[in-house]
């Protein structure tokens, strides 16, 4: 943001991950009625960010991940989309018809399957690998080892580094609650905690080095901890 570039940022936040290795940071750039995934509140990425993320070979992530969207909805956001298009970039959806949209007119986007869309099976990781170029998988698939083994195109998946809430949520009521806000403007957030029992394991750390082991390169990092035997 111009409070604090995103530089500085990755360097007091993920410091202990070298720039090399990262090559993504998500982040909202323009205000979108297509974000999802959590409320947006404010700009988090400007356009200094954007071009100095860039000039040293680190992508954006627009999180489109809205799960609604109407054709005449994508073509509003054309303009937001043409401003971020690089082959660096990458935009991640939730909805399959907005991620046709994309890909049949920005061919240069990486066009991501959001960890939202809760893909937990090879038939489905190959039925969305016929329409996005990456698959972010939910953290719970970490734990699945024939899961994780069957999958051929592993080199197109992305796994969850470390873990919050939604590891053991059973319902994940939440996201569309941020969906119809961002949307709307109004709207409160939603969260089957106190509905639905789970056991509750604050943040946890993935074995990186196990996963790397049987073919798996992509990582999605929600917080960086020095010392935590995870291999970033």
């Amino acid at each position: 943001t111009d409070k604090e570039p995103a530089l500085d940022f990755l360097e007091r936040c993920f410091g202990s991950v070298p720039l090399s290795k990262i090559e993504s940071i998500f982040g909202f750039v323009e205000p979108s009625t297509l974000y999802g995934g959590r409320f947006y509140q404010m700009r988090q990425i400007s356009d200094y960010d954007a071009t100095s993320l860039n000039e040293i070979g680190i992508g954006v992530r627009i999180a489109f991940t809205n799960h609604f969207a109407s054709r005449d909805e994508y073509l509003e956001n054309r303009a937001l989309l043409k401003k971020y298009y690089n082959p660096l970039n990458s935009i991640i959806c939730t909805n399959d018809d907005l991620a046709l949209w994309i890909k049949d007119e920005f061919t240069d986007y990486d066009v991501e399957a959001s960890v939202i869309k809760n893909i937990t099976n090879l038939e489905q990781v190959n039925e969305a690998l016929t329409l996005y170029d990456t698959v972010v998988l939910p953290m719970a698939a970490n734990d699945d080892n024939d899961f994780l083994n069957s999958i051929d195109d592993k080199d197109r998946i992305t796994l969850v580094a470390n873990a919050g809430c939604a590891y053991t949520c059973p319902a994940k009521i939440c996201y569309k609650s941020f969906s119809k806000f961002n949307k709307t403007g109004v709207g409160e957030l939603k969260c089957s905690q106190n509905a639905k029992d789970r056991p509750m394991k604050g943040m946890i750390d993935f074995d990186l080095a196990l996963l790397k082991a049987k073919g798996f390169s992509k990582f999605k990092l929600l917080q960086a901890r020095v010392g935590n035997g995870t291999g970033y």
